[in-house]
């Protein structure tokens, strides 16, 4: 397993109100949601990035106003919609 470290200058702490556990939290979030976003990474490998369970991962996609349904146009959400 890789791991990735870079520095976040104390102010940006101060600032936001977190302590380093929590901005660890919050960036290991962030790049989760990137790798989702942008690099088609799948929901299982992002929730464990972001270490935390793939029902939080999806609550935290919601949050942030993804979804986890994608469809190329109406007609094939209403296509799965009626296959529900």
């Amino acid at each position: 397993m890789c791991m990735v470290a870079f520095p976040i200058p104390n102010e940006v702490l101060y600032d936001t109100k977190m302590n380093e556990n929590e901005a660890l939290a919050f960036a290991k979030k962030a790049v989760a949601l990137c790798y989702y976003t942008q690099n088609n990474v799948s929901l299982g490998y992002c929730a464990q990035i972001a270490g935390i369970s793939k029902k939080e991962f999806i609550k935290y996609l919601s949050d942030n106003g993804i979804s986890i349904f994608q469809f190329d146009d109406k007609a094939e959400f209403d296509e799965e919609l009626n296959n529900a």
